[in-house]
């Protein structure tokens, strides 16, 4: 029988037989989109709890966008696991005697908090909608059903007084202050995960939970940033389809005018995080050649030789320094804003990247090297789940459930009275 790992890894001098690149791409995804957890749920924060009223409209669409992306923030780990139906003992048994255990409660709890936070945010509009159709006599079955989900998540509280709604705001303002470090214990714990392992020199730094926090804020926010704009674009050409040219053309400029102040905003708060992410990481390779520990020859030959490409190249140049760049070039378009942002997103997943398959690329023996190739074309549920399909499908399930829960909390044209 083959061991779970021979099929992708290659090996290179002296590696021990039992040794292989067990933690595959799902172990990359894994971190890269609690990540984008984290990060879209303190962007949305950045408004409720700082009052920085440019951010309005983005921190609706970020709170909304985290909760679509929570749903799918273990699914990679459960893909990974030979026994998949073992992975609800996590959460059904949580407790904090390992890091992976911790998860059941850190993520149950940070949970119910976005939860919570959107009721509280959209219990007017829940009302809104329920009240007409209790009045109306003759309903549709759509309307039954519409009907029957709005009651239901009204929870039985139709006061949507002045008085009740500023209590709501404050209920979202508490929620979203206690959010902020449950949300950055969520994802800190799995740089917690990598480094605490002390068997393996290149994960083993305390700066890991603060380098795994920080990068998760960048790539949430730009996640957020790349679908906020993907959905106004979208938005447009529908609007654009039903006026006339004279409507057309104002609507699209109306709605440009919102898309361009909002992302230049976002786009400012990025850049803050993207520089204490970047710092972050360079402190950490320079402190790792300064103390040059018995593990340095080693983890030297992996960062400057056989990774450096992946590090230096794509990590760095292409994913840190371009969008630098582009984003402190003044008069910032939305463009650029796109390509700025997708290189932000791939300069995190090469973090995630290096970090996971770098740590796994040379052997315990400090004397052979093992390379992971990633199994493109799948032949098997293994390969498949394993591989770039599996990878590419995790990434796309988030936008599919925002798209479906954005049916129920709209992002746009909400009306509020705080």
């Amino acid at each position: 029988m083959m061991v779970h790992g021979e099929i992708w890894t290659a090996k290179e001098l002296f590696v021990y037989p039992n040794e292989y690149i067990y933690w595959s791409i799902q172990i990359v995804m894994y971190p890269f989109m609690t990540g984008l957890v984290a990060g879209a749920f303190v962007l949305s924060s950045l408004y409720h709890v700082f009052g920085i009223k440019q951010l309005k409209e983005m921190a609706r669409f970020a709170l909304v966008f985290s909760f679509a992306l929570l749903f799918v923030a273990p699914l990679p780990i459960v893909l990974h696991l030979q026994h998949p139906f073992r992975g609800i003992n996590v959460f059904m048994t949580p407790h904090f005697t390992s890091a992976i255990a911790a998860f059941g409660i850190v993520f149950f709890t940070y949970g119910a908090i976005v939860a919570s936070e959107l009721w509280f945010l959209y219990r007017k509009h829940f009302v809104e909608v329920a009240l007409p159709l209790k009045e109306k006599q003759d309903k549709t079955i759509g309307e039954w059903l519409k009907f029957i989900l709005f009651c239901t998540l009204t929870l039985g509280e139709y006061d949507i007084s002045e008085e009740s709604l500023k209590r709501d705001h404050k209920a979202i303002k508490i929620l979203a202050g206690v959010g902020i470090p449950v949300a950055c214990f969520l994802h800190g714990y799995a740089g917690f995960i990598f480094g605490s392992v002390k068997a393996n020199a290149l994960w083993m730094t305390p700066l890991m939970p603060v380098i795994f926090i920080m990068s998760a804020i960048v790539s949430g926010i730009a996640l957020c940033m790349l679908t906020y704009i993907m959905t106004m674009e979208i938005r447009k050409f529908l609007a654009s389809r039903k006026m006339t040219p004279t409507q057309r053309f104002q609507s699209k400029e109306d709605l440009k005018g919102v898309e361009v102040s909002v992302v230049r905003m976002t786009a400012k708060y990025l850049l803050f995080f993207m520089v204490f992410a970047i710092s972050l990481e360079l402190l950490d390779l320079i402190f790792r050649g300064y103390t040059a520990v018995k593990s340095w020859d080693v983890l030297r030959s992996v960062i400057y030789g056989r990774d450096f490409t992946d590090i230096f190249i794509l990590q760095y140049t292409i994913g840190n320094l371009i969008p630098l760049i582009l984003f402190l070039v003044p008069g910032l378009t939305i463009r650029r804003t796109i390509v700025g942002v997708i290189l932000v997103l791939f300069g995190v997943f090469m973090m995630r990247w290096n970090v996971v398959i770098g740590g796994q690329a040379f052997s315990l023996s400090f004397a052979g090297y093992m390379h992971y190739h990633m199994p493109i074309i799948p032949h098997d549920w293994e390969t498949f789940k394993e591989g770039l399909f599996g990878a590419v499908g995790v990434f796309i399930l988030p936008f599919v459930l925002f798209w479906v829960i954005a049916k129920v909390f709209p992002v746009f044209d909400l009306k509020e009275s705080h």
